[in-house]
């Protein structure tokens, strides 16, 4: 038996994991002292009440044996597949099928696990900083990795690669950097992707966080997207899944390689390696595009908009420097002069009892960087920049 060694060229712990780790030290030696966490992107605000109503309703149908589901559909169920096609797509002139839709427990699922249809030679280009299962997961299959750097000097949008990619990993608006891409840079990279026969992941997972005209929603917007792009979706920012877990990813039918059709692959490894989400957590995200709740949904984004604005302003009175808070949900911040990220995390930790994410923890363009969220409770938001404006 030979263990799978590419796991040794990771790091020891996984980001949020050390960060945990720190935290539940540090609660265990000080226990009278109370932490307010800005550090993982986990939502606050409960469950929309018109999802939620569609929650109770589908869990007393399982309840019942004229109304009770066993395994979903493969790609999910047509009631919530049909409600993505008309409402995140056809609605923003994108023609996406539902059957180019496959429902998922979440895009940090996908983002994984999507890397499984593609040859482990190909080469992979990731933002740097970058969410780290962009990276991790490629690198766990042994691919060749080269990184974007995404820096203050190119407000934090990537170049073109500067050698051939065969796959592209993008997330706008971005984590961690909280930045966002114009639909004529989008574009560049179609037209690259087009040239050279790469295929794009697509991670617009805070979409619902932009605030601004003309910032691209979807990939597709671009002209021939759906010939080189992947896109995954979550419901865990916008509507508060974290605890149900929802997501989808789109694979167009015209997206194909090799003469093979990804979007085939994608199913004959989704119908394998997958039972489906569950009949209930379907139906509270079809939930999410009636009109009462996305109503509620978009209230619950502008609230966590509205601590993204109050963090962005104490911060920038304090000067600091920050970027992101206006079309996401994070806030990226210059760490004071002759800090690291690590020891930033440190000193807010012990000395404000607050919690964020070091951004050397995002790759080496993040060092120098933090990241707050805006997903807390609002008064423990203001707290906390008032705990740090008095350090």
């Amino acid at each position: 038996m030979k263990i799978n060694k590419n796991y040794l060229n990771l790091s020891d712990n996984y980001l949020f994991s050390e960060i945990a780790a720190r935290v539940k030290k540090y609660s265990a030696e000080n226990p009278d002292k109370r932490i307010i966490r800005l550090g993982i992107g986990d939502v606050t605000k409960p469950i929309a009440e018109p999802v939620l109503d569609a929650l109770t309703q589908s869990v007393n149908e399982m309840g019942k044996a004229e109304t009770f589901r066993g395994y979903a559909p493969d790609k999910g169920y047509e009631f919530l597949r049909n409600a993505i096609s008309e409402s995140d797509y056809r609605s923003r002139g994108c023609d996406i099928e539902p059957d180019e839709i496959f429902v998922s427990d979440g895009a940090k699922s996908d983002c994984g696990n999507i890397q499984e249809i593609f040859d482990k030679e190909n080469t992979v280009a990731v933002t740097d900083p970058v969410y780290p299962v962009y990276a991790d997961t490629n690198i766990m299959a042994g691919r060749k990795i080269i990184y974007m750097p995404c820096t203050a000097e190119n407000g934090f949008v990537p170049e073109l690669p500067g050698e051939r990619a065969d796959i592209i990993y993008l997330c706008f608006p971005n984590n961690p950097t909280g930045a966002v891409i114009t639909k004529a840079e989008l574009q560049n990279f179609v037209d690259y992707a087009r040239k050279n026969d790469s295929v794009i992941i697509y991670d617009a997972a805070y979409e619902a966080y932009i605030t601004e005209p003309n910032i691209p929603h979807s990939i597709y917007e671009c002209e021939g997207a759906k010939e080189v792009a992947i896109e995954l979706h979550s419901f865990s920012k916008n509507a508060g899944f974290t605890g149900l877990r929802l997501g989808y990813a789109v694979v167009p039918k015209a997206l194909v390689r090799e003469g093979v059709s990804l979007n085939k692959l994608w199913a004959r490894r989704h119908a394998t390696k997958y039972n489906g989400a569950p009949y209930i957590i379907q139906r509270a995200g079809e939930a999410v595009y009636s009109p009462e709740g996305a109503a509620a949904v978009k209230k619950q984004v502008r609230e966590y908009m509205e601590n993204a604005r109050f963090i962005r302003d104490s911060l920038a009175g304090m000067n600091y420097r920050v970027y992101g808070g206006v079309n996401a949900p994070y806030i990226w911040l210059k760490t004071p002069e002759g800090l690291t990220s690590w020891e930033l995390f440190d000193l807010l930790l012990n000395k404000a009892n607050v919690v964020g994410t070091p951004g050397s923890g995002f790759g080496k363009c993040g060092e120098g960087y933090f990241r707050l969220t805006a997903f807390g409770d609002p008064t423990d938001t203001k707290e906390a920049m008032e705990r740090i404006r008095r350090l």
